[in-house]
């Protein structure tokens, strides 16, 4: 998995913008359109009811109202492509995915479990992503401190 270091206000500008018109299931799509069009370049509605394990016609309306909210355009044959602010959204989206990943590893030491980052990620205030951010980095630097408190937890467990 790669490290992201995410400073950007614009992303949590962005995300905040729209967080009254996104559901979780409207952010999970736009997470995973951005992942297929970052990996592949090209998504299709039959891509991404495979990867999100739903149905041809769920991804459908799903598609339908994300480009009525101009994150996506859905193109003939069933190609989905993100408009700038929905590549930006995605962006976005798929950090915090990676934030809260290597968070619950840096804290579990344990194979983390990708529903407890699915049900984490969608109730985090920005800011205290952020901080989860910045703990990560700390950890990162300071490889004793992360020790210290894996020894740490090992004694208090």
């Amino acid at each position: 998995m790669e490290k992201n270091n995410f400073h950007t206000v614009r992303g949590y500008e962005v995300l905040l913008k729209n967080k009254n018109l996104l559901t979780s299931s409207m952010e999970d799509y736009l997470e995973m359109i951005y992942r297929i069009q970052k990996e592949k370049g090209l998504v299709r509605v039959k891509t991404l009811a495979e990867k999100l394990n739903v149905r041809d016609s769920s991804v459908t309306k799903m598609v339908q109202k994300l480009g009525s909210i101009n994150l996506i355009n859905y193109e003939k044959y069933g190609i989905v492509k993100l408009t700038e602010e929905g590549e930006q959204i995605g962006e976005y989206l798929l950090k915090r995915h990676i934030i809260v990943e290597e968070f619950l590893k840096v804290i579990t030491n344990d194979e983390i479990k990708l529903m407890d980052v699915e049900m984490i990620e969608h109730n985090l205030d920005p800011k205290l992503l952020e901080h989860l951010n910045q703990l990560i980095l700390f950890f990162e630097n300071n490889p004793d401190v992360k020790e210290r408190f894996s020894e740490f937890k090992r004694k208090n467990k």
